[in-house]
């Protein structure tokens, strides 16, 4: 049973998430509202995976939790936010589904970060609103 760990301000999406992913064989290890409280949960219960909202309360982002934990060698990263305008790369995380979505996709958008941590790749289909995240290359002369 893979471990995850969720990042979300808004206690009813969050509780949502975790009823979703139990119902689907998950085991979530805890619901941070906040980085540090994240920090403290991935730290302790070293989760597999990780669902993160871009925008935490006490105006932190989500990519601060994946910093401190070490970055994402060992931690599957799907950001499931509604921020767009914030650049995600894959020094950040694996990918990125879009608000609002569906039970449906966030189990699918987590069955494919595990396959990235796994053999390194990807199967489709992609659910609506899912991105894989890209390498950061440098922009042209």
């Amino acid at each position: 049973m893979l471990k995850v760990l969720i990042a979300e301000d808004d206690s009813m999406i969050a509780d949502l998430m975790e009823d979703v992913l139990v119902e689907h064989g998950y085991e979530v290890c805890g619901i941070a509202s906040t980085v540090a409280a994240a920090v403290a949960l991935g730290k302790r219960h070293k989760p597999d995976l990780a669902v993160i909202d871009l925008r935490l309360a006490d105006n932190g982002l989500g990519t601060e939790i994946v910093a401190q934990l070490g970055g994402i060698e060992s931690l599957g990263v799907l950001y499931a936010t509604g921020a767009s305008q914030i650049a995600l790369t894959a020094a950040d995380g694996h990918a990125r589904l879009a608000k609002p979505f569906h039970d449906t996709e966030l189990v699918r958008s987590l069955e494919i970060v595990t396959e990235l941590l796994s053999h390194g790749l990807a199967s489709l289909p992609f659910p609506r609103g899912f991105h894989l995240l890209r390498v950061a290359t440098a922009p042209d002369p």
